[in-house]
């Protein structure tokens, strides 16, 4: 009987010895489980979040891939036209190029730069597989069947009321000359205003800054010159604030127009014109930095250069800094953008209502130093890469979800009967190395290609309608 109980005090001592031991052992071993699940959980989101991340990038590049397939262009010249023996000793004959046969309103093919009526991208009339497609070159109609006068404009999106406003020269009249040497123009009617959501349907929300036809002092009297209004939001007061081109029939007074407004839709105030800098001012447009700092750009020194300086905080007027840029390149119709940190630039030559070649500048810093690109335009053929497609750039609008995606807004002009100008939106990228090695420079840029693609039928893509 003792033996039995002295064997068992050990046994139980061991038994007790053993799970105060195991507590331990436990603890860390559900540690250690616990660990192994959080790191198969981080792994498994890794790997959630990696696919999503890819299968964003194929969407996305799947979108450019769409963007990027262009259509060629071959125009048959009219066959040439009898000219006559007194005709043929005043001046003699040259070729007649595909820039005259545009220019010419009396040319066979002047449908294939300005098509009919019959036509028209018309929201109102719309049958379901023609939805939301852009026709560069045909009449654009607006939600009420009329067309759309928004020429040499530009795009605000509005915060506030999730809308797009698009604002342009009001063209609906009579093309003339003032005189001799003057170049054709439409008497000022005033800056057109259009609506939407979807860039495609636009609403007339009439003119927001209209014509003065009696006080002929006036900065806006009709006899004067009105171009390339843009309008950009003060964040600080409130305000809407337009800057446009202003102007004489000769255009020799060379400003620029500064108006205001409480609502996107106007009324406008108009406060002033002015001299920027004490410089002429043409061509011209503004730009509204991530910081909330905006600035002017426009063509001076008889086109022949650029000009670029900040506005004042509240955007009515230009602050005493100024940078020259393009001097002596004969530069106009600049549109600015930018793209992670890179200021890009596309500019026109000078060649009046003739369409020319687009060039595309970059610089680090807005009012630091440019270096030009080069041509953007791809597709068409060789003419419509010189020629900007027969068009001119006013505005570059980038499109929210879709990273390096952009629309290239141009107007193309019919000088014959300017009211007919037509509007050219195409896609534009940015992306991929540059095929053309910088200005006086044996090296290549570090900037990503800016690529304008020529369709003669597009959309946007499903992926930004769902943004």
């Amino acid at each position: 009987m003792r033996m039995k109980k002295k064997m068992k005090k050990p046994s139980t001592f061991h038994c007790i010895a053993l799970n105060r031991c195991s507590i331990p052992m436990v603890l860390w071993g559900i540690v250690g489980i616990i660990l192994l699940l959080h790191i198969y959980s981080l792994k498994s989101g890794h790997d959630a979040q990696s696919k999503d991340i890819g299968a964003l990038r194929l969407s996305h590049r799947a979108v450019l891939h769409e963007l990027e397939v262009v259509e060629e262009e071959n125009i048959q010249m009219p066959p040439p036209r009898k000219r006559s023996p007194r005709a043929a000793k005043r001046k003699p004959h040259r070729p007649t190029t595909l820039i005259d046969e545009f220019l010419d309103d009396s040319s066979l093919i002047r449908p294939v730069f300005f098509p009919s009526a019959k036509l028209a991208i018309d929201p109102t009339h719309v049958e379901s597989n023609d939805s939301l497609y852009y026709y560069p070159g045909r009449i654009w109609l607006d939600t009420e069947g009329n067309r759309i006068h928004a020429h040499g404009g530009g795009i605000l999106y509005d915060v506030k009321s999730s809308t797009y406003y698009w604002y342009g020269e009001y063209k609906d009249g009579p093309t003339y000359h003032a005189h001799k040497k003057g170049s054709a123009r439409v008497d000022v009617i005033g800056v057109g205003c259009y609506s939407s959501k979807d860039l495609w349907a636009w609403k007339n929300e009439g003119i927001v800054l209209a014509a003065e036809e009696k006080n002929v002092t006036y900065d806006l009297h009709k006899f004067n010159v009105l171009e390339r209004p843009k309008v950009i939001y003060n964040d600080r007061t409130g305000k809407y604030v337009m800057w446009m081109h202003i102007d004489d029939l000769n255009y020799t007074r060379a400003s620029v127009g500064v108006a205001v407004s409480d609502f996107p839709t106007g009324p406008f105030e108009y406060l002033y014109s002015k001299r920027p800098h004490g410089c002429e001012s043409r061509d011209m447009t503004i730009f509204k930095d991530e910081d909330g700092v905006a600035y002017l750009i426009y063509s001076s020194e008889d086109n022949s250069e650029i000009h670029i300086g900040p506005l004042t905080s509240d955007y009515l007027d230009v602050t005493p800094i100024m940078k020259q840029i393009f001097v002596g390149l004969h530069r106009e119709a600049p549109a600015l953008f930018k793209h992670q940190g890179t200021y890009y630039m596309i500019t026109s030559g000078c060649t009046g209502w003739a369409p020319n070649e687009a060039l595309v500048h970059a610089s680090e810093s807005i009012m630091g130093t440019w270096e030009t690109m080069g041509n953007p335009c791809i597709g068409g053929n060789r003419i419509f890469h010189l020629t900007t497609f027969f068009a001119q750039s006013t505005f570059v609008l980038p499109l929210p979800g879709l990273p390096g995606c952009f629309i290239f807004m141009a107007d193309r002009w019919c000088p014959a009967d300017l009211r007919d100008s037509r509007y050219v939106w195409l896609p534009l990228t940015v992306g991929g190395a540059a095929d053309q090695p910088l200005e006086f420079s044996f090296g290549f840029p570090l900037w990503s290609r800016v690529s304008i693609f020529w369709h003669r039928r597009w959309r946007l893509p499903s992926l930004w309608k769902a943004q």
